[in-house]
């Protein structure tokens, strides 16, 4: 008998003979494996506190696995559509938030949102129609500016230079309501004016606060005629400083806010909120460029006239149409240049070239040829200094004059006149004797009559004709 070593016989193949009939295959069942029996499981007792923290574990981890998995499931959908070149754009969407029109009270802060939605109606832009003469030729020429409602009825502050010889005054309102308006008063000095709508109620004013409460660093802004036709823009800054001396074009030195709001032309005008949302100045950006074209690259120094130097002045013209109370001496004046300093032995100050009869300053004894080196507290120099000065008092009060006098120092005391002028008193600079000489009165008479006396100008009679 052979074994079959083929798949059709052999262990486990089936029994019978072959196809030859020669060879018989036998098939023996194979034996079963043994498998051992599986010991009874030990029934665990369950306890319902562990049940509890199991389940709370339990969710944890789902918890924490489908946080993982949806993370990897968004980076791997947005990295599939970066790769196929799409450009996935988010946008977030949230309620808007609402602003609050409310009235200062200088209780409350107010942020700027609430400002301009409270104040912006209390905001003008003005527009002006001028005729400018050049040589020989005119022609007209337009500016434009920004103001702030004070009354109701349409009674709007501005800068004096915003409406400098203007033949035609518009207004437009927030709104954009134009009306046209016309001048109350106003004064190069403090560059301050009062302008009027006429026929108009029921406007909204502005609340004026106290720029001596100002500190540096709080919080300012501005609405205005950005460079005369972003109408209505807000800029936003600090207090830089609460009192700057800067010099107008007439040499004239006044007191001003410095802030780095954003200030340009066009912006002039405009009010400068502190942020209680009151009107603490009035901005220029006549100052702010100093009229030099080499500034207009200088950024954050921007200035402000504090409200509470002007307040009284607008009030006046509102109520009188000029200036009450404006001190006036009664006496034409020029600066000593520094040459007649050497020549003369004359000390730095303001020479008196004629004294108006009947004057404070005759009064108080002030001669012609006189030299005014001091006014009360104040050192003089020049013409603008004593007029600084001057402007500090009032009509009625009184102040010391230190005088150099032919070699001596004398001192009287003035009671200040009050200006008879709608505008304000312009520092002169011209004299009795013409282009800007001194007159003098060679040898004073007991008397006292400066007017009287041996008259000529010094440098003309040494020097030939002067300057």
């Amino acid at each position: 008998m052979s074994y079959d070593n083929n798949n059709n016989g052999g262990w486990g193949g089936p029994a019978g003979w072959d196809s030859t009939g020669t060879t018989y295959h036998y098939s023996y069942p194979r034996p079963e494996p043994s498998v051992p029996p599986t010991p009874p499981k030990k029934e665990k007792k369950k306890h319902p506190v562990l049940r509890g923290v199991a389940l709370v574990l339990c969710c944890a981890l789902i918890g924490g696995g489908a946080g993982i998995g949806g993370a990897a499931l968004y980076d791997r959908v947005l990295r599939s559509e970066e790769a196929q070149g799409e450009t996935v754009i988010y946008q977030n969407t949230v309620d808007p938030v609402g602003v609050q029109v409310q009235q200062a009270t200088g209780l409350t802060k107010m942020t700027l949102e609430e400002i301009y939605a409270s104040y912006a109606d209390s905001c003008v832009c003005i527009t002006v129609q001028a005729i400018v003469q050049q040589g020989r030729y005119q022609y007209q020429a337009s500016g434009a500016g920004s103001g702030f409602i004070i009354t109701e009825d349409g009674y709007i502050v501005t800068n004096y230079h915003v409406i400098e010889g203007a033949t035609a005054i518009k207004v437009t309102l927030n709104n954009g309501d134009t009306f046209d308006a016309t001048l109350v008063g106003g004064e190069e000095l403090n560059d301050v004016a009062v302008i009027k709508i006429d026929g108009i109620t029921g406007l909204k004013p502005v609340v004026l606060g106290d720029s001596d409460d100002l500190v540096v660093g709080e919080t300012v802004c501005t609405i205005g005629n950005a460079l005369g036709t972003l109408s209505f823009s807000q800029t936003s800054g600090a207090i830089s400083a609460t009192d700057r001396s800067v010099t107008m074009s007439d040499g004239t030195v006044i007191s001003m806010l410095q802030t780095d709001c954003s200030i340009n032309s066009g912006n002039s005008g405009g009010p400068l909120f502190d942020s209680y949302g009151r009107v603490a100045g009035i901005v220029s950006a006549k100052y702010s460029n100093n009229g030099d074209s080499s500034s207009a690259s200088i950024e954050g120094i921007g200035f402000a006239i504090p409200i509470n130097d002007v307040v009284d002045i607008v009030t006046d013209y509102m109520e009188y149409g000029y200036v009450t109370g404006r001190p006036s001496m009664g006496i034409t004046v020029a600066t000593v240049e520094e040459d007649h300093q050497q020549h003369f032995s004359w000390p730095a100050g303001v020479y008196v070239n004629s004294v108006e009869s009947g004057s404070c300053a005759e009064r108080a004894g002030i001669r012609m040829g006189d030299i005014i080196t001091r006014l009360g507290a104040t050192e003089v120099t020049t013409v603008a200094e004593l007029t600084s000065a001057k402007n500090r008092y009032k009509a009625g009060e009184s102040a010391s004059v230190t005088l150099y006098r032919a070699g001596e120092t004398v001192t009287v005391t003035i009671v200040f006149d009050e200006q008879a002028q709608t505008t304000q008193e312009a520092p002169s600079q011209d004299s009795s004797q013409g282009n800007g000489s001194y007159g003098y009165d060679y040898g004073y008479g007991d008397s006292g009559d400066s007017g009287n006396g041996y008259y000529f100008d010094p440098w003309s009679f040494f020097f030939g004709n002067g300057f």
